[in-house]
């Protein structure tokens, strides 16, 4: 049998003439058996490095990944291709799992996605013998190494899985990785010989700014976004603050909508979609937004609070300019920046004691007697937990994610359990259905539209069915219902509350012990990432060479093109309006101020100078005796 070129399935399945930057370069690595680590910008195509090889190669690539919302994204992308992929994640049922694991056995699936706390389960492990696996790919594979800033424990027991299918080669990918943790990823994957294809992280088309300020956030963002045209994100660390800013940039005319992790599905894919089609110009978010986003004409990105590491903040203002024209990252700062930074170190890691006691309380609220409880899963309300226990839910939200890496329970956020449908008939026993015609519909299009549902669970969105169907979503709920009811499909509705599993039975609260590798060491290291970014907002070297440094890169230049090797802000200039703006929103604190002292950095003396004499002449303004 002739195997296909990389070069012909890149074409045939995604469209591309040819590969971008190293990729091929992995692409041979791997598909020639060797362990190989990929290191690629954000934007770089990873995806094509995986999925071209294991269409050209025999058997399943298995894909471990933590992001549970892009691994549906990915699963859902290669089945509208035709190509069949599953995955297997928290949330899932039982028989959802089984159902999944047995396809990727019997099924001739080429891509079986899984949550990397999945893979120490005995029942995975017993059907992953009977796989033929292509290959391993890691995705995020900084999470393995302690010294990655997003380290997950249950990435540790992909060396379980190597030892199990000692043939099949590794790739691992990630975007963000110090060389400490180049070599700390190679070790943890059994890697057999050292081999590492990496691109520079040098974005020559991003400039990157720092800009200070002491006014409003909301009116900064707007004036950025007066003088640079084109699509924005806007990140902000709360929820709130996603609302406040989009809130107020409509006001001022400019479309904007916000996004986080609280939203329904429904409100996400909107949000999403509009924004990517140019409908709407602004994203407000949190730093929810963004993975498995690749829109290549992000002409700005603005961060409106300090992110906590240079990792997340190289990740997400490199979504600027991936079209390679020239785009701005902007991170606002002002006198608070430094303290908050450091109280996100003690949020992040709350005593450990206060951790113990979290664990006892979840225990209680879930009503898990001692002893019981191993591999037991309950739904799980934080807000309600945290109003029971009265406990802060920014460090209750902490002290579980730590006692899932400390490997005594999983949870999964609400954003995991969409709704999912399969047919539990046959082609042929549809037909013997009598079915009023809105269900009728409703089964056409759902075969029209969803690829492999005879053999798998598969995402739906009720939304987007009511739309093509031009009903409302109520209907659309109670017809798959309906089709339930009459056993033609499985239908899982969506839950909007999270899961929480026991991995262990319960303990006794002083038993709780937390590993240095999940609290004393991540403390220290979020503690140095903590301080870089502190070091990034005060420095006066170039923006670009310090965030390159960080990444092991010595011998880069200045870049020549931000604030700091301009010498000044490098923004193009104000229009006057926004300036008169300015002038009118401070003097209507009523509060009086010498125009010697009134000045904005990043405006120039003269500007500020000759807009308050048009606003003198104008008697907008008046001129007290003190100047």
């Amino acid at each position: 049998m002739t195997v296909p070129s990389y070069h012909s399935i890149l074409k045939q399945y995604f469209g591309f003439d040819e590969f971008r930057g190293i990729q091929l370069e992995i692409i041979e690595s791997i598909g020639a058996g060797n362990d190989t680590l990929g290191l690629m910008p954000t934007g770089g195509g990873k995806s094509i490095t995986f999925q071209v090889p294991a269409l050209a190669k025999d058997g399943l690539c298995l894909v471990i990944s933590p992001l549970i919302a892009l691994m549906k994204d990915q699963v859902e992308h290669l089945r509208r291709k035709g190509i069949k992929a599953t995955a297997v994640y928290s949330g899932m049922t039982h028989d959802e799992v089984i159902i999944a694991l047995e396809n990727c056995i019997f099924g001739n699936y080429k891509f079986l996605y899984i949550s990397p706390e999945r893979i120490g389960s005995e029942l995975f492990q017993a059907k992953l013998r009977k796989m033929h696996i292509s290959f391993i790919t890691v995705d995020e594979a900084h999470c393995i190494s302690q010294w990655g800033y997003d380290f997950r424990p249950a990435y540790t027991e992909i060396a379980a899985i190597r030892r199990m299918l000692p043939e099949a080669p590794v790739l691992a990918l990630t975007a963000t990785a110090t060389p400490e943790v180049v070599k700390d990823i190679q070790r943890q994957l059994l890697f057999k010989k050292e081999n590492v294809r990496s691109m520079s992280f040098e974005r020559k088309n991003l400039i990157y700014s720092v800009q200070h300020i002491d006014t409003d956030k909301e009116l900064t963002i707007h004036e950025l976004l007066q003088r640079i045209d084109g699509t924005a994100i806007v990140y902000t660390r709360s929820r709130q603050g996603t609302h406040e800013i989009s809130s107020y940039l409509c006001g001022q005319g400019i479309s904007a909508t916000y996004y986080h992790a609280g939203l329904t599905n429904q409100e996400k894919n909107e949000r999403s979609t509009a924004w990517q089609k140019g409908d709407i110009r602004v994203m407000v978010a949190t730093n929810a937004f963004g993975m498995g986003i690749d829109k290549p004409d992000v002409r700005l990105v603005v961060h409106s609070d300090v992110p906590d590491s240079p990792e997340a903040y190289f990740q997400e203002a490199g979504r600027a300019g991936r079209d390679g024209q020239t785009a701005h990252a902007v991170l606002l700062y002002n006198d608070r920046s430094a303290t908050t930074l450091r109280r996100r170190i003690d949020d992040t890691f709350p005593p450990e004691d206060y951790v113990r006691q979290v664990y006892e309380d979840a225990c209680c609220f879930l009503q898990m007697a001692m002893g019981d409880g191993n591999g037991v899963t309950r739904e799980f309300d934080l807000d309600a937990f945290c109003k029971a226990f009265r406990h802060f839910p920014v460090r209750a939200y902490n002290a579980l994610t730590l006692l899932s890496r400390a490997g005594y329970i999983e949870w999964a956020d609400a954003e995991d359990n969409q709704s999912r449908v399969m047919f539990i008939c046959n082609r042929e026993e549809l037909y013997s259905f009598h079915l009023p015609p809105s269900d009728e519909r409703l089964l056409n299009h759902l075969l029209r539209t969803c690829t492999g549902i005879f053999s798998d669970f598969v995402y739906i969105d009720e939304n987007n069915i009511a739309h093509a169907l031009g009903t409302d979503e109520t209907t659309v709920s109670e017809g798959l219902i309906d089709l339930s009811r009459r056993h033609v499909i499985r239908f899982v509705p969506r839950k909007f509350i999270p899961y929480l599993t026991f991995r262990q039975s319960r303990i006794e609260r002083d038993d709780i012990v937390l590993p240095p590798s999940v609290y004393t060491d991540r403390k220290r290291e979020l503690t140095n990432r903590v301080q870089t970014m502190i070091g990034y907002i005060s420095t006066h070297e170039c923006h670009s060479r310090y965030l390159l440094r960080y990444f092991g890169e010595e011998k880069v230049k200045d870049c020549g093109l931000c604030d700091n090797c301009k010498g000044r802000p490098i923004l193009p200039t104000l229009d006057d309006n926004i300036v008169r703006k300015r002038i009118l929103d401070f003097t209507a604190q009523k509060k009086p101020a010498s125009l010697l002292e009134y000045h904005f950095n990043d405006i120039p003396d003269s500007v500020t100078g000759r807009i308050l004499h048009q606003l003198l002449e104008e008697e907008l303004i008046h001129l007290k005796k003190e100047n």
